[in-house]
């Protein structure tokens, strides 16, 4: 991993503190409501009794012994959350946020580490992928203090090998990595416009899947100032456009796409903090269970 920057590891430090306070008040039970009970985890096989769930026949084990057997499953204690962070060209664009700084990367990198911190006040095991149009870097799962600072550590450092996208190739990953049911978050402005939907919908199947994404005005408000030059943010290019040449898809546009993948999505702004607003996502989350 490359050094963070001066301001970079100020706010990992001021995060130490603000995460203390902010995460456990929002997060207190909003976590555990969204996540907890929706891994079940294979004990053992028993002989059905009148009444057990008809669903669960272990329709092998009853055909060797011609009696009925089924499945027996207990909730899984510590939860698998995995952090997908899209760290392409694109989430380096911004118009300031609140405090004049807030990037969609830096607000990225907000959201993952309240994510990780919360993850571990939970003793849950926490792993990150951080991925352009490839796997940046990939930090397996674990559970305890000093690895979830790695991984806030990471979330913060804003280098990569490339500036394209491709939200399947990160996708995929996951898909082949990650075998055991856990909590996929992905947190990227979803402005790749490739074929990644029957990929998430996959991922979404086997896991519980969040879409965190984090949009700017920037991305839709380039229509009205008629031309301007610009540099693609993934390829460096400089360029004189008509604003409405490149205009993305609508924050509404990208949430349906994210919808019907199966992903439970929350658009969260640059403007936003980032705090109440997965407070706010986990609360609903936890309510429709």
């Amino acid at each position: 991993m490359s050094r963070l920057t001066p301001e970079e590891l100020r706010e990992v430090r001021r995060l130490h503190v603000h995460a203390g306070r902010k995460v456990d008040s929002l997060f207190s039970g909003d976590w555990r409501s969204a996540f907890r009970g929706r891994g079940m985890e294979f004990e053992e096989v028993r002989e059905y009794v009148p009444g057990d769930d008809v669903r669960h026949i272990d329709w092998n084990v009853t055909a060797r012994t011609g009696e009925p057997f089924i499945k027996v499953f207990r909730e899984e204690r510590q939860l698998t959350v995995v952090l997908a962070v899209d760290v392409s060209g694109s989430t380096h664009v911004g118009t300031g946020g609140r405090d004049g700084r807030t990037d969609k990367r830096l607000q990225s990198a907000r959201i993952a580490a309240g994510l990780a911190y919360a993850g571990i006040r939970n003793r849950d095991r926490v792993g990150l992928l951080t991925f352009t149009d490839r796997v940046e870097h990939f930090i397996a799962p674990r559970a305890s203090r000093g690895h979830v600072w790695n991984i806030i550590a990471h979330a913060y450092d804003a280098s990569a090998a490339s500036r394209q996208t491709d939200l399947a190739e990160g996708l995929s990953f996951l898909a082949k990595t990650q075998r055991r049911k856990a909590v996929v978050v992905v947190v990227s402005d979803f402005l790749d416009a490739g074929k990644w939907d029957k990929v998430l919908g996959t991922l979404a199947a086997r896991h519980t899947v969040h879409a965190m994404l984090v949009h700017d005005k920037l991305d839709e408000g380039l229509g009205r100032l008629g031309l301007v030059e610009v540099v693609d943010a993934e390829t460096g290019q400089l360029r004189v456009l008509h604003g409405r040449a490149v205009r993305g898809m609508t924050v509404d546009e990208r949430m349906t796409r994210l919808k019907r993948c199966g992903a439970r999505a929350v658009a969260i702004s640059t403007q936003d903090d980032p705090f109440k607003a997965l407070h706010r996502h986990f609360r609903s989350s936890g309510g429709r269970r």
